[in-house]
């Protein structure tokens, strides 16, 4: 994964440890003086909340601990690959778009950054400048033309 992913993610944890969970856990001990736990919506809901944030801390935790940050120099650039930019024209619709190709824990459509499991990162794996693929997506086949990497 990109270094800016791997940072992006040790600060996530960082907010999830050291700062929500103790509010979750603030919560549960504020509930539990409410008396009757049995009944009590807050408490169950703050418990909730602890259990779906210790899931969260796990995961990240297991992706950090097989991740490993990648320099950018040192890729050698023979096509496309991770962490490279691309720009690609549909040849039906003639639009083209710019993604990012990142692992999949970085992947956000919204910042032009797809995941190297998707469909059309797979196809353009090791293609050049100029290359025509095919890629088969849930709507159908997409012709795509490689116009700068």
């Amino acid at each position: 994964m990109s270094q800016e992913g791997y940072d992006k993610l040790v600060a996530e944890l960082h907010q999830l440890e050291h700062v929500e969970l103790p509010q979750v856990r603030d919560a549960i001990a504020e509930a539990r003086d409410k008396g009757d736990l049995s009944e009590n919506f807050e408490y169950h809901a703050a418990k909730r909340e602890q259990s779906r944030l210790l899931g969260r801390i796990r995961f990240k935790q297991r992706v950090l601990e097989h991740a490993r940050p990648i320099d950018k120099a040192q890729i050698k650039s023979n096509g496309i690959g991770l962490l490279s930019n691309v720009k690609i024209t549909n040849l039906a619709t003639n639009k083209t778009m710019a993604y990012t190709i990142v692992s999949p824990h970085e992947a956000n459509l919204q910042e032009g950054k797809v995941s190297i499991k998707s469909p059309i990162a797979q196809a353009l794996l090791k293609k050049k400048v100029g290359d025509v693929v095919e890629v088969r997506v849930p709507a159908g086949v997409m012709k795509l033309r490689i116009d700068g990497i």
